[in-house]
């Protein structure tokens, strides 16, 4: 009977992880360039005494001594990882905000460090740095990018900045040799996991559109669909539970009654 109890409470927490996975998408579907987050599930499968006995007889004819083989699949929560898939395009006509089209991430700096981003909506400090929203510098050539005031600014698909014409340096666009291998930071910021292996590369197919932002790739619909579905699977699983506690006490009763 404790077997079920223990496959019961697995399922319920992994529901409850996934819930709390539902619940940042849904927070954050407003959030510029957001990346959603999704939960993978494996089987484990369990193995009994039998099914490691080699088969004894001596012809066919004679009568199968153990059971068949047999595998116990569980379902249990493998991880968490970003959907990467590409956001819808939202209009702004502001010059200094970007988006990018393909696999690519802006360069940030922050008081902890370099950090890639997925959001381009910047703006100009009082000494005419580019910064986010947050504050952080915005990373050219491998340094801040400090622009003229009172100028037409214009950023074309490679991410060239120019004003007035004249070319004032590139934004630092790059991509990474495993998305797989990346790890959210507060913020909307992402970094390469440590000693995953995965390393920064020049991006391939990305273009930087100038006058859009990407908008959070989290589908409200099919999120609250999600979530009634984990509510609902959560909640099978404590009544499962609380079934089981239950039979399990009639057992021990009627055993002690015996006799």
């Amino acid at each position: 009977m404790r077997e079920i109890v223990y496959s019961a409470l697995f399922g319920a927490l992994s529901n409850e992880h996934r819930l709390d996975a539902i619940s940042n998408n849904l927070a954050n579907v407003n959030t510029t360039g957001y990346k959603k987050d999704a939960v993978a599930f494996h089987d484990t499968f369990q193995r009994f005494a039998h099914d490691y006995v080699t088969d004894t007889r001596q012809n066919l004819q004679e009568q199968h001594l153990w059971p068949n083989p047999y595998v116990q699949a569980r379902p249990r929560l493998s991880g968490q990882y970003n959907d990467m898939s590409q956001g819808s395009m939202q209009t702004t006509g502001n010059p200094l905000d970007v988006a990018i089209v393909g696999d690519g991430f802006f360069k940030v700096r922050t008081p902890k460090g370099d950090f890639m981003t997925r959001s381009g909506s910047f703006k100009l400090s009082s000494d005419g740095r580019l910064i986010t929203e947050q504050g952080f510098e915005v990373l050219g050539d491998g340094g801040p990018i400090t622009l003229p005031r009172d100028h037409k600014i214009q950023i074309d698909s490679t991410g060239v900045i120019s004003a007035d014409g004249q070319q004032l340096g590139a934004l630092d666009v790059v991509a990474v040799s495993d998305p797989k291998k990346l790890e959210k930071v507060g913020q909307n910021l992402f970094q390469i996991k440590k000693n995953s292996g995965a390393t920064e590369v020049p991006p391939t197919n990305v273009s930087v559109q100038q006058g859009f932002l990407e908008k959070a790739n989290v589908e409200v619909v099919g999120e609250l669909v999600n979530m009634m579905e984990a509510q609902r699977a959560f909640e099978i699983y404590q009544k499962l539970m609380t079934t089981s506690d239950s039979m399990e006490s009639l057992v021990i009763n009627k055993v002690g009654q015996t006799g």
